[in-house]
Protein backbone atom coordinates (compact mmCIF):
# COMPACT_ATOMS: atom_id res chain seq x y z
CA UNK A 1 0.00 0.00 0.00
CA UNK A 2 1.50 3.19 -1.22
CA UNK A 3 1.46 6.48 0.67
CA UNK A 4 1.57 10.02 -1.23
CA UNK A 5 4.60 11.41 -0.90
CA UNK A 6 4.75 14.97 0.74
CA UNK A 7 1.18 14.37 2.05
CA UNK A 8 -0.13 17.14 4.63
CA UNK A 9 -1.67 14.65 6.46
CA UNK A 10 -1.02 12.27 9.23
CA UNK A 11 1.09 9.44 7.48
CA UNK A 12 2.36 6.45 8.87
CA UNK A 13 4.58 4.41 6.26
CA UNK A 14 5.81 0.32 6.90
CA UNK A 15 5.56 0.54 10.51
CA UNK A 16 6.32 -2.53 12.05
CA UNK A 17 6.32 -3.10 15.91
CA UNK A 18 7.18 -6.21 17.85
CA UNK A 19 7.21 -7.26 21.57
CA UNK A 20 9.97 -10.20 22.52
CA UNK A 21 8.43 -12.67 19.59
CA UNK A 22 5.23 -11.33 19.05
CA UNK A 23 4.47 -9.18 16.00
CA UNK A 24 1.67 -7.23 15.92
CA UNK A 25 2.13 -4.63 13.71
CA UNK A 26 3.59 -6.13 9.85
CA UNK A 27 4.90 -3.17 7.49
CA UNK A 28 1.53 -0.66 7.73
CA UNK A 29 0.71 1.84 5.95
CA UNK A 30 -1.89 4.52 6.09
CA UNK A 31 -2.59 7.95 5.21
CA UNK A 32 -5.06 10.21 7.05
CA UNK A 33 -5.82 13.15 5.35
CA UNK A 34 -7.31 16.78 6.21
CA UNK A 35 -11.06 17.00 5.77
CA UNK A 36 -11.61 13.56 5.99
CA UNK A 37 -12.77 11.50 8.63
CA UNK A 38 -11.13 7.82 8.55
CA UNK A 39 -11.89 4.96 10.58
CA UNK A 40 -9.73 2.06 11.57
CA UNK A 41 -11.49 -1.12 12.22
CA UNK A 42 -10.28 -4.82 12.42
CA UNK A 43 -11.39 -7.40 15.01
CA UNK A 44 -10.08 -8.18 18.20
CA UNK A 45 -6.57 -8.51 18.22
CA UNK A 46 -5.99 -6.77 15.11
CA UNK A 47 -3.54 -4.82 16.22
CA UNK A 48 -5.98 -1.60 16.39
CA UNK A 49 -4.34 -0.27 19.73
CA UNK A 50 -0.84 -1.15 18.61
CA UNK A 51 -0.83 1.08 15.78
CA UNK A 52 -2.99 3.86 17.32
CA UNK A 53 -0.36 4.37 20.12
CA UNK A 54 2.60 4.56 17.17
CA UNK A 55 0.72 7.26 15.92
CA UNK A 56 0.62 9.31 19.13
CA UNK A 57 4.00 8.40 19.89
CA UNK A 58 3.21 5.86 23.14
CA UNK A 59 5.05 2.78 20.98
CA UNK A 60 7.57 3.22 18.60
CA UNK A 61 7.94 0.36 15.82
CA UNK A 62 11.04 -1.17 15.13
CA UNK A 63 10.56 -0.31 11.85
CA UNK A 64 9.08 1.96 9.44
CA UNK A 65 8.26 5.72 10.06
CA UNK A 66 5.61 8.60 10.22
CA UNK A 67 5.24 12.37 9.70
CA UNK A 68 2.49 15.39 9.97
CA UNK A 69 2.26 17.82 7.45
CA UNK A 70 5.35 17.05 6.48
CA UNK A 71 7.13 16.81 9.65
CA UNK A 72 8.89 13.73 10.74
CA UNK A 73 7.33 12.25 14.12
CA UNK A 74 10.01 9.46 14.72
CA UNK A 75 11.09 9.63 18.11
CA UNK A 76 8.96 12.25 19.65
CA UNK A 77 6.86 11.53 22.37
CA UNK A 78 2.63 11.73 23.54
CA UNK A 79 3.56 15.27 24.35
CA UNK A 80 6.31 16.43 21.52
CA UNK A 81 3.13 15.26 19.35
CA UNK A 82 0.66 17.14 20.83
CA UNK A 83 2.97 20.28 20.56
CA UNK A 84 2.66 19.71 17.02
CA UNK A 85 -0.86 19.42 16.73
CA UNK A 86 -1.61 15.77 17.24
CA UNK A 87 -4.21 14.91 20.18
CA UNK A 88 -6.36 11.97 21.29
CA UNK A 89 -8.97 10.62 23.32
CA UNK A 90 -9.26 8.10 25.57
CA UNK A 91 -11.17 4.64 26.23
CA UNK A 92 -11.52 4.89 29.91
CA UNK A 93 -13.20 7.99 30.41
CA UNK A 94 -10.90 10.37 33.30
CA UNK A 95 -13.16 12.53 34.80
CA UNK A 96 -12.29 14.15 38.51
CA UNK A 97 -15.63 13.38 40.39
CA UNK A 98 -15.32 16.75 42.58
CA UNK A 99 -14.81 18.85 39.34
CA UNK A 100 -17.16 20.23 37.61
CA UNK A 101 -17.67 18.96 33.56
CA UNK A 102 -16.33 22.92 32.42
CA UNK A 103 -13.25 22.25 35.39
CA UNK A 104 -12.65 18.81 33.98
CA UNK A 105 -12.58 19.43 30.43
CA UNK A 106 -10.08 22.62 31.58
CA UNK A 107 -7.76 20.31 32.54
CA UNK A 108 -6.75 19.49 29.02
CA UNK A 109 -5.44 23.04 28.61
CA UNK A 110 -3.35 23.29 31.83
CA UNK A 111 0.02 22.06 30.40
CA UNK A 112 -0.49 24.70 27.94
CA UNK A 113 -0.60 27.44 30.08
CA UNK A 114 2.11 30.62 30.28
CA UNK A 115 2.12 31.56 33.55
CA UNK A 116 4.60 30.81 35.93
CA UNK A 117 4.56 29.27 39.48
CA UNK A 118 4.51 32.31 41.37
CA UNK A 119 0.85 33.51 39.72
CA UNK A 120 -0.93 30.06 41.05
CA UNK A 121 -0.23 32.37 44.72
CA UNK A 122 -0.56 35.77 43.54
CA UNK A 123 -2.53 35.91 40.71
CA UNK A 124 -1.09 38.66 37.91
CA UNK A 125 -3.66 39.92 35.17
CA UNK A 126 -2.02 37.95 32.81
CA UNK A 127 -2.96 35.11 34.27
CA UNK A 128 -6.74 35.97 35.33
CA UNK A 129 -6.87 36.55 31.45
CA UNK A 130 -5.11 33.37 30.39
CA UNK A 131 -7.58 31.79 32.60
CA UNK A 132 -10.41 33.76 31.53
CA UNK A 133 -9.36 32.64 27.98
CA UNK A 134 -8.84 29.09 28.77
CA UNK A 135 -12.32 29.09 30.22
CA UNK A 136 -13.82 30.44 26.91
CA UNK A 137 -11.65 28.03 25.08
CA UNK A 138 -13.37 25.15 27.18
CA UNK A 139 -16.58 26.42 27.22
CA UNK A 140 -16.55 26.61 23.54
CA UNK A 141 -15.66 23.14 22.70
CA UNK A 142 -18.79 21.54 25.47
CA UNK A 143 -20.77 23.76 22.73
CA UNK A 144 -19.25 22.60 19.80
CA UNK A 145 -19.98 19.39 20.88
CA UNK A 146 -23.83 20.05 22.03
CA UNK A 147 -23.26 19.95 25.76
CA UNK A 148 -22.43 23.16 26.72
CA UNK A 149 -25.81 22.87 29.44
CA UNK A 150 -23.93 20.37 31.12
CA UNK A 151 -20.84 22.71 31.88
CA UNK A 152 -21.61 23.05 35.67
CA UNK A 153 -22.78 19.95 36.16
CA UNK A 154 -20.67 17.28 38.45
CA UNK A 155 -20.17 13.92 36.29
CA UNK A 156 -21.93 11.59 38.28
CA UNK A 157 -25.11 13.17 37.54
CA UNK A 158 -24.24 12.83 33.51
CA UNK A 159 -24.82 10.28 31.45
CA UNK A 160 -22.25 8.22 29.83
CA UNK A 161 -22.78 9.91 26.44
CA UNK A 162 -22.37 13.51 27.64
CA UNK A 163 -19.21 11.96 29.61
CA UNK A 164 -18.15 10.71 25.67
CA UNK A 165 -18.21 14.14 24.44
CA UNK A 166 -16.67 16.05 27.39
CA UNK A 167 -13.87 13.66 26.68
CA UNK A 168 -13.50 14.88 23.09
CA UNK A 169 -14.11 18.63 24.29
CA UNK A 170 -10.87 17.90 26.63
CA UNK A 171 -9.48 17.12 23.24
CA UNK A 172 -10.00 19.59 21.00
CA UNK A 173 -9.34 22.37 23.86
CA UNK A 174 -5.96 23.20 22.38
CA UNK A 175 -7.05 23.62 19.11
CA UNK A 176 -5.26 20.86 17.47
CA UNK A 177 -5.34 19.89 13.67
CA UNK A 178 -5.38 16.20 14.13
CA UNK A 179 -7.55 14.04 16.86
CA UNK A 180 -7.27 10.43 17.35
CA UNK A 181 -10.43 8.97 18.97
CA UNK A 182 -10.28 5.48 20.67
CA UNK A 183 -13.18 3.67 20.87
CA UNK A 184 -15.21 6.64 21.38
CA UNK A 185 -18.62 5.32 21.01
CA UNK A 186 -17.52 2.15 23.86
CA UNK A 187 -20.29 1.79 26.41
CA UNK A 188 -23.24 3.88 24.43
CA UNK A 189 -26.49 2.88 23.65
CA UNK A 190 -28.03 3.47 20.11
CA UNK A 191 -28.90 7.08 21.31
CA UNK A 192 -26.08 8.43 22.35
CA UNK A 193 -24.07 6.50 19.50
CA UNK A 194 -26.61 8.96 16.90
CA UNK A 195 -25.65 11.88 19.40
CA UNK A 196 -21.76 11.75 18.93
CA UNK A 197 -21.93 10.87 15.47
CA UNK A 198 -23.75 14.13 14.57
CA UNK A 199 -21.52 15.80 17.12
CA UNK A 200 -17.90 14.55 15.27
CA UNK A 201 -19.93 15.54 11.74
CA UNK A 202 -19.93 18.69 13.49
CA UNK A 203 -16.74 19.19 14.45
CA UNK A 204 -15.01 18.32 11.45
CA UNK A 205 -13.39 21.13 9.44
CA UNK A 206 -11.51 20.94 6.02
CA UNK A 207 -8.13 21.59 7.60
CA UNK A 208 -8.97 18.80 10.49
CA UNK A 209 -7.24 15.09 10.29
CA UNK A 210 -9.86 12.89 12.30
CA UNK A 211 -9.21 9.03 12.97
CA UNK A 212 -12.23 7.35 14.57
CA UNK A 213 -10.98 3.50 15.71
CA UNK A 214 -14.27 1.31 16.84
CA UNK A 215 -15.81 -1.73 16.95
CA UNK A 216 -19.07 -0.29 16.33
CA UNK A 217 -19.64 -0.91 12.69
CA UNK A 218 -22.68 1.26 11.89
CA UNK A 219 -20.89 4.26 13.50
CA UNK A 220 -17.94 3.73 11.17
CA UNK A 221 -20.15 3.04 7.99
CA UNK A 222 -22.44 6.31 8.52
CA UNK A 223 -19.48 8.73 10.11
CA UNK A 224 -16.42 7.67 8.25
CA UNK A 225 -15.20 8.81 4.28
CA UNK A 226 -12.59 6.44 4.23
CA UNK A 227 -11.89 3.43 6.23
CA UNK A 228 -8.81 0.92 6.96
CA UNK A 229 -8.92 -2.45 8.32
CA UNK A 230 -6.61 -4.55 10.17
CA UNK A 231 -6.46 -8.36 11.12
CA UNK A 232 -3.30 -9.83 12.59
CA UNK A 233 -1.00 -6.88 12.77
CA UNK A 234 -1.57 -6.40 8.23
CA UNK A 235 -3.80 -4.11 6.43
CA UNK A 236 -5.88 -6.29 4.58
CA UNK A 237 -8.32 -3.33 2.86
CA UNK A 238 -8.16 0.50 2.60
CA UNK A 239 -11.06 2.60 0.43
CA UNK A 240 -14.95 3.83 0.98
CA UNK A 241 -17.76 2.10 3.31
CA UNK A 242 -18.79 0.92 0.58
CA UNK A 243 -15.80 -0.52 -1.26
CA UNK A 244 -15.19 -1.95 2.09
CA UNK A 245 -18.41 -3.91 2.72
CA UNK A 246 -18.22 -5.50 -0.61
CA UNK A 247 -14.13 -6.42 0.12
CA UNK A 248 -13.78 -10.32 0.29
CA UNK A 249 -11.10 -9.96 3.14
CA UNK A 250 -13.23 -7.93 5.04
CA UNK A 251 -16.47 -10.35 4.86
CA UNK A 252 -14.07 -13.29 5.59
CA UNK A 253 -12.20 -11.85 8.60
CA UNK A 254 -15.92 -10.15 10.43
CA UNK A 255 -18.38 -12.89 8.27
CA UNK A 256 -16.60 -16.12 8.33
CA UNK A 257 -15.72 -17.90 5.01
CA UNK A 258 -18.98 -19.97 3.60
CA UNK A 259 -16.38 -22.96 2.43
CA UNK A 260 -15.87 -23.46 6.06
CA UNK A 261 -19.64 -23.81 7.08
Amino acid sequence: MTVPAGSNGLVAEGISLAFGGLQVLNDVSMTLRPGVITGLIGPNGAGKTSLFNCLTGLYHGQRGRSSFAGTPLNGLGPAQRAACGITRSFQNLAMCPDLSLLENVLVGLTLKRRSGWFSAFVPTPAQRAEQRDAERRAMAALNELGIGSAAHEKPSDLPPGTLRLAEIARAITSEPTAILLDEPAAGLNAVETRDLTRALKRLMRSDLVLLVVEHDMDLIMELCEHIYVLNFGSMIASGTPAEIRAHPDVIRVYLGDDADA
